[in-house]
């Protein structure tokens, strides 16, 4: 049987994205070696998919919830009984995560967060993989995320069945985020809404489990409603942003999972940093407001005037245009 490498990552879709690179990384350096991931379902389903991982199981699943309080079981200690590298990117204050896995057999252990002082890479992705004694990738080195047959077809499934097909050109927007306080205004993403329908081109719209309000609002502020899709899985939505001309969204998982699928991407940031928190590539267009002034999340949570979010409609919307116009080059 091949031996293992273990990844345990128990944060959002885009904080596990963000430690793609890392993965990759870890596939170059152990050929031989099955990789297999702990983290959200949805997440680890889609780098499973996407040939990142060859298993995942669930880091809300018993198994973890046993090895978090310091034994291994089911799946997870068959795993690990094979294990060479088992790496767990997150807290281990008291080292009972990293007492339970050596105690499981796994001949080499780091268990360390990427928010960590002592690590001194800027961006995340790299913050990833310096926590695993990697030197950082360039832009150009990446390939980012397989889009596969079964994907795109999935996609094109859920877009015939929305009444797109015949290769009508679409832009997919997505209008939520983790938290509202990273959010444009809808009458900003409205602008753009109405210049693709002006352009003849399809505008999109996701609407994920948090993303009622955030939708609700762009309709109110859009003349001709646009095509909504709501509640699709996480393959779902890949296949449907693999299809796309380009993406416009917030600082979210999503964001990173269009940037990862080599989609082109406009991305809208206001008080978190780009430079730490922007999807990477040169299909991936940073689109930032005036600098954000609060200096803590508190003070963004109460933040009323939000002038970091205060993006430019025209120029938003003449970047559009332009993205568009090279998607048919």
């Amino acid at each position: 049987m091949a031996r293992t490498i273990v990844m345990i990552h128990p944060g959002g879709l885009g904080d596990v994205l963000l430690a793609v690179p890392a993965m990759t990384r870890l596939r170059i350096r152990f050929p031989s070696h099955r990789l297999l991931l702990c983290a959200g379902d949805q997440v680890a389903t889609l780098l499973l998919a996407c040939r990142i991982i060859d298993d995942g199981t669930s880091v809300q699943g018993r198994a973890c919830a046993d090895l978090f309080a310091g034994s291994a079981t089911g799946q997870l200690q068959t795993w690990l009984e094979d294990c060479d590298l088992a790496i767990g990117w997150m807290e281990d204050v008291d080292g009972r995560l990293s007492g339970a896995l050596k105690a499981a057999g796994v001949r080499e252990v780091i268990v360390r967060s990427p928010f960590s002082l002592t690590i001194h890479a800027i961006h995340q992705r790299d913050r990833f993989l310096e926590a695993i004694n990697e030197a950082p990738y360039d832009d150009e080195g990446y390939a980012g995320l397989t889009v596969t047959e079964p994907l795109l077809s999935l996609g094109q499934a859920c877009l015939e069945t929305a009444g797109l097909s015949g290769g009508q050109p679409f832009a997919v927007i997505h209008p939520g985020s983790g938290s509202a306080h990273k959010c444009v205004g809808p009458e900003i993403l409205a602008s753009v809404v109405a210049a693709l329908q002006h352009s003849r081109t399809i505008p999109v719209i996701l609407e994920g489990p948090a993303d009622r309000e955030p939708v609700a609002r762009l309709f109110q502020s859009c003349l001709q409603p646009p095509v909504v899709l709501k509640g699709l899985d996480v393959l779902t939505v890949a296949g449907v942003l693999a299809h796309a001309r380009f993406f416009l969204g917030q600082d979210s998982g999503v964001t990173h999972m269009a940037g990862l699928l080599g989609v082109r991407t406009v991305a809208l940031f206001g008080p978190t940093d780009p430079n730490r928190w922007a999807p990477r590539g040169a299909h991936v267009t940073i689109v930032q407001g005036p600098p954000c002034l609060c200096r803590s999340w508190g003070d963004v949570r109460h933040c009323e005037e939000q002038s970091c979010l205060k993006i430019s409609q025209k120029d938003l919307v003449s970047l559009c245009r332009a993205q568009l116009r090279e998607a048919v080059v």
